[in-house]
């Protein structure tokens, strides 16, 4: 795989859509105005809660897109399940919590080492490249 050097992040376009309950602004859409721009992934951020972009948004974009797609996720069952279904190109595991407005702070991988390494297990299986979005404490290094 080519390093990715320009991933978009298309989140907050769905946010919008969502907010009108609507159809439009169309997220994928605009993931390819970009894709033909030169950007080099697109990455969305599947939450528990559906905040912005939904399953179908995922479902569209791994058909439709050129460019890789990073898939940012919780480890939870539902959304890995639909990971491994969809297939994207990377998954970027996050922490989620409901309250929060966007990503704050890394995921817990000391704290849920095993839960954490089940989950990168069966994507690397699947031959999904993973990464982690992890805080700079010496501790979470070690464990991811």
């Amino acid at each position: 795989m080519t390093p990715i050097r320009l991933g978009v992040n298309i989140d907050h376009v769905a946010t919008v859509r969502q907010a009108r309950l609507g159809v439009q602004p169309d997220p994928v859409e605009l993931a390819l105005l970009c894709e033909t721009a030169g950007a080099d992934s697109i990455v969305v951020h599947l939450r528990e809660d559906r905040r912005h972009i939904q399953d179908y948004d995922v479902a569209r974009l791994r058909k439709r897109l050129k460019v890789p797609l990073n898939l940012e996720m919780g480890i939870s069952a539902e959304i890995l399940s639909i990971a491994l279904r969809t297939q994207p190109d990377q998954v970027t595991l996050v922490p989620e919590k409901r309250q929060e407005l966007t990503t704050e702070g890394g995921l817990d991988v000391a704290g849920q080492f095993d839960k954490v390494q089940k989950a990168v297990k069966r994507l690397q299986a699947q031959k999904i490249a993973v990464s982690l979005f992890i805080a700079a404490a010496p501790a979470q290094v070690a464990a991811a």
